[in-house]
């Protein structure tokens, strides 16, 4: 080691899904939207001026603030933005985390908490989910330096109605909880119909899954003013224009056409409730998904095998090899065509391996 290499601080990083790039491929290992954004998000696209690049960005990024706080009809010091939900929230980590007590999430969950947690210096408890794969809540009524968790949780699609939410939200009002929806537009109600009886929530949702913007990174937290103030704070103290000119633009016009985001979502449960039923009849087990994903296992084909074996058709999902998930695939909903491809392959690979046997 040289000694500079002494002071290097080290973490295991987040790994990200693979992002392949071939043709003919159907790619259902990050949850991106199959379907393009809104058709208003062209509109500003082909309006934007390359002169307008030699200029900063808006640091306060009002005109995407204003356009979240129009489209939800709240104020708009409750909104605050930032270059997708792990910008926002890797910047909560920094702002709210900063007890000596440990902060909880799941066992199983977004496998970037524990990497901020460690980026940071934060300590951190991880209570174990269910046999079910649903989170416990009376494992987050321990004292605690702050929680949060994903609502649909990630990787198992789980979510949790809001009066559990607010269960936890009630017995912890001496910490920060953040509640990470980047699925909840898929799922049920938001825990933002929360934020005016809790002044320590935090929700953060992104425009990368139900709003087709993954390309663009777009995130916002919603709270109440006091905690969107302390995030500015932070924010302004290191970086003050953490979005840039296209991504405030787009994502508001992306706010604009609220019909195309129902039909798209709409169209994307429809496909995700489909396919679960015709993946429990090829033997697959799986929990509840309410997000656009589903986190399935076969009764007798291992994880890996179907994995791989898809791999090679050029059909592309998530395999985790963390031990309680590594007999699990997360595939995420495409389109119809899409996912008669998949379920066509599985049919014939399943069968064809009973035939071998």
């Amino acid at each position: 080691m040289k000694k500079w290499e002494e002071h290097v601080r080290r973490v295991v990083p987040y790994t990200p899904g693979e992002q392949p790039n071939r043709p003919g491929m159907i790619k259902l290992n990050t949850n991106e939207n199959p379907y393009p954004p809104s058709p208003e998000v062209q509109k500003a696209l082909e309006g934007l001026k390359a002169d307008s690049f030699r200029l900063y960005p808006d640091p306060s990024a009002s005109e995407l603030i204003t356009a979240l706080a129009e489209y939800y009809g709240k104020d708009r010091e409750r909104f605050f933005v930032g270059v997708g939900s792990d910008d926002v929230i890797a910047m909560a980590f920094q702002t709210f985390f900063n007890s000596e007590k440990p902060i909880l999430f799941p066992d199983i969950s977004y496998s970037f908490y524990s990497v901020w947690a460690e980026l940071f210096g934060i300590p951190y408890r991880r209570p174990a989910l269910d046999q079910e794969f649903r989170l416990v809540k009376e494992d987050y009524f321990a004292e605690n330096g702050g929680i949060i968790f994903p609502n649909p949780n990630a990787p198992t699609g789980i979510y949790m109605e809001l009066d559990g939410v607010e269960e936890i939200l009630a017995r912890n009002p001496d910490s920060v909880v953040i509640v990470d929806e980047a699925y909840v537009d898929f799922a049920g109600p938001s825990a933002m119909e929360l934020v005016d009886r809790y002044e320590n929530l935090m929700v953060v949702q992104t425009f990368s899954k139900s709003r087709s913007m993954a390309g663009m990174r777009i995130g916002f937290a919603y709270a109440q003013p006091a905690l969107i103030r302390y995030l500015n704070d932070v924010k302004y103290s290191f970086n003050s224009y953490t979005m840039n000119l296209p991504s405030l633009k787009l994502g508001a016009a992306a706010l604009k056409d609220r019909s195309y985001f129902q039909e798209t979502v709409g169209k994307i449960v429809n496909t995700r409730e489909r396919v679960k039923k015709e993946l429990s009849a090829l033997g697959f087990s799986f929990p509840d998904s309410r997000a656009n994903f589903i986190f399935a296992s076969h009764e007798s084909c291992p994880a890996r095998e179907l994995f791989e074996a898809l791999k090679e058709q050029n059909i592309y999902v998530r395999y985790f090899s963390s031990p309680g998930i590594d007999n699990y695939l997360r595939i995420t909903v495409g389109t119809d065509e899409e996912m008669d491809a998949l379920l066509e392959f599985l049919n014939r690979y399943l069968n064809g391996k009973k035939e071998r046997e």
